[in-house]
C-alpha cells in the first residue's frame, strides 16, 4: 500500500493543483462556455489526449471541469481519453512497442473518449444533470494573486474531500491485486487463446492503478512472456483509463448513469481495440526492449515521492476528521452538496435528502 501511495500521490497532488489553478485563474464561466454546449465532447477529447495526466491526476481535473460547467459527457470523455495517452506515453510506446501500436493507441483513446462522452450525454437527461458547483463565492476579476491562490486551494480541497474515501479504497484494492496476482498469470493465459487472455487482462486492469507511461514497459514484458497482442492492447487501454479510485470518483462526482457509460465504453472499447489490432495489425512485430514486469517495483522512493505521499495521507486524514466532525454534529454531509433538494427551504425535502 505504501508503494502504491508513492506511485499515485505526486500525480494526485498535481491533478488537484491543476484543478485549483483552473478554477482560480481562468475567467469565470469559460469552461461552461467551452465544454457546456455543442461540440463539448469533441473539445474535451482534443484537449485531453495530449495531456500527460495519469488516471489519478485526471480525477480532480475531470471533476473540476464538471463543477465549472462542463457537461457530464465532456467530463467523462476527458476522464477516458486523457489517461490513456499523452506526449510522453506515445514516445515511450513507440520506442518499446513500435510506432504502429503507438498510433493505434492514440486513435483508440480518441474514439473511446468520444464514444464515452456521447453515450453519457445520451443516457443522462438534462433533468438528472448535477448543477454547477463552486467552492464558495466566484473569484473576483480584480482579486489579488494571493486571493486567487487561496480560492484555488479551497476548490482543490473541496474536490479531494469529496472523493477521499474512494481514493483510499482504490489504493487498497490496487495494492491487493498487485501483491496477490501471480507474476506469470497473465502471460500464461496466452495458451488458452486470445479471448481468454483479453478477458483476464480486462478484469485485472480495470481496478488496477497504472499510468499510461508506466503501463508500456509492463505490457512489453507481458508480450515478451507470450501474452497475445490483443490482450496487450486491452491492458494498455483499460489499465490507464480506469482504476478503483477513478470508478468511485466518477460515481461520487457524476452519478450512476455516467459511471455505467464510462465503464461500458472502457470494457467494449478495449476488447474491440484488441480484436481490431489482431485483425489489422496482428502481423506487426512489436519492439520488446523492456525488462520491467508487473510486480517489479522499488520499495523505496525519491524524496519528492515520499513527500507527496506523506502530504496526500495527511490531506486525506484531515478530510476524514472534518467529515467525522460534520457527522457528529449532524450537519449536512458533503455527499449531499449539489442535491437541489438540500438547498430547498422545504423541511420535508431536506429530511428526505438527509
Amino acid at each position: 500500500m505504501w508503494r502504491m501511495t508513492l506511485e499515485l500521490a505526486p500525480w494526485m497532488l498535481l491533478g488537484a493543483a491543476i484543478a485549483g489553478a483552473m478554477y482560480a485563474f481562468l475567467p469565470q464561466g469559460l469552461m461552461q462556455r467551452l465544454l457546456g454546449g455543442k461540440g463539448a465532447v469533441w473539445k474535451s477529447v482534443l484537449v485531453g489526449v495530449p495531456l500527460p495526466l495519469c488516471s489519478c491526476a485526471v480525477i480532480p481535473v475531470g471533476l473540476g471541469l464538471k463543477r465549472q460547467g462542463a457537461t457530464s459527457g465532456a467530463s467523462v470523455a476527458f476522464l477516458i481519453a486523457t489517461p490513456q495517452t499523452g506526449v510522453d506515453s506515445v514516445l515511450v510506446t513507440a520506442g518499446l512497442l513500435g510506432w504502429p501500436l503507438a498510433l493505434f493507441k492514440v486513435a483508440t483513446a480518441l474514439l473511446t473518449g468520444l464514444a464515452g462522452g456521447w453515450l453519457t450525454d445520451a443516457v443522462t437527461p438534462k433533468k438528472f444533470s448535477l448543477p454547477v458547483l463552486d467552492s464558495g463565492a466566484p473569484v473576483a476579476k480584480d482579486a489579488s494573486f494571493i486571493a486567487r491562490l487561496r480560492s484555488g486551494a479551497a476548490h482543490a480541497d473541496d474536490l479531494v474531500r469529496s472523493i477521499w474515501k474512494w481514493l483510499a479504497l482504490g489504493v487498497v484494492l490496487s495494492a491487493t491485486i498487485t501483491a496477490f496476482v501471480p507474476e506469470d498469470w497473465l502471460a500464461g493465459l496466452g495458451a488458452y487463446g486470445g479471448a481468454a487472455a483479453m478477458g483476464a487482462a480486462l478484469a485485472l486492469s480495470l481496478p488496477l492503478y497504472v499510468c499510461a507511461t508506466a503501463s508500456v514497459p509492463i505490457a512489453a514484458s507481458l508480450a515478451a512472456a507470450g501474452l497475445p497482442t490483443g490482450a496487450v492492447i486491452v491492458f494498455l487501454m483499460a489499465g490507464p483509463a480506469s482504476n478503483a479510485a477513478t470508478i468511485g470518483a466518477v460515481y461520487r462526482g457524476l452519478g450512476w448513469r455516467p459511471l455505467v457509460a464510462y465503464l461500458s465504453t472502457i470494457v467494449v472499447g478495449s476488447i474491440a481495440g484488441g480484436m481490431l489490432y489482431d485483425t489489422w495489425l496482428g502481423g506487426t512485430r512489436l519492439t520488446l526492449t523492456a525488462t520491467d514486469h508487473l510486480h517489479h517495483h522499488e520499495h523505496g522512493g525519491a524524496w519528492w515521492e515520499i513527500a507527496a505521499a506523506v502530504a496526500l495521507i495527511a490531506w486525506i486524514a484531515w478530510c476524514a476528521l472534518r467529515d467525522l466532525k460534520k457527522s457528529s454534529t449532524h450537519e449536512t454531509p458533503l455527499a449531499d452538496v449539489g442535491n437541489p433538494s438540500c438547498c430547498s427551504s422545504d423541511s420535508e425535502a431536506k429530511t428526505a435528502c438527509h
